[in-house]
């Protein structure tokens, strides 16, 4: 799946602001691709609002 971060986690909860870090996002814009796991899953639904995401 692919993972877009379009808003700034900048003045986010630190948690937040960790998981997107987790996830390997670091810009705006920025399009990671991982795998479709429980895991992942479960950090995508905690952010949802800071991403776009592509199955």
């Amino acid at each position: 799946m692919k993972i877009k971060l379009v808003k700034s986690p900048i003045g986010k909860i630190e948690t937040h602001k960790r998981t997107i870090k987790a996830l390997g996002l670091r810009k705006i814009g920025q399009v990671v691709e991982k795998e479709d796991t429980p895991q992942i899953r479960g950090m995508i639904k905690q952010v949802s609002y800071m991403l776009e995401v592509e199955e």
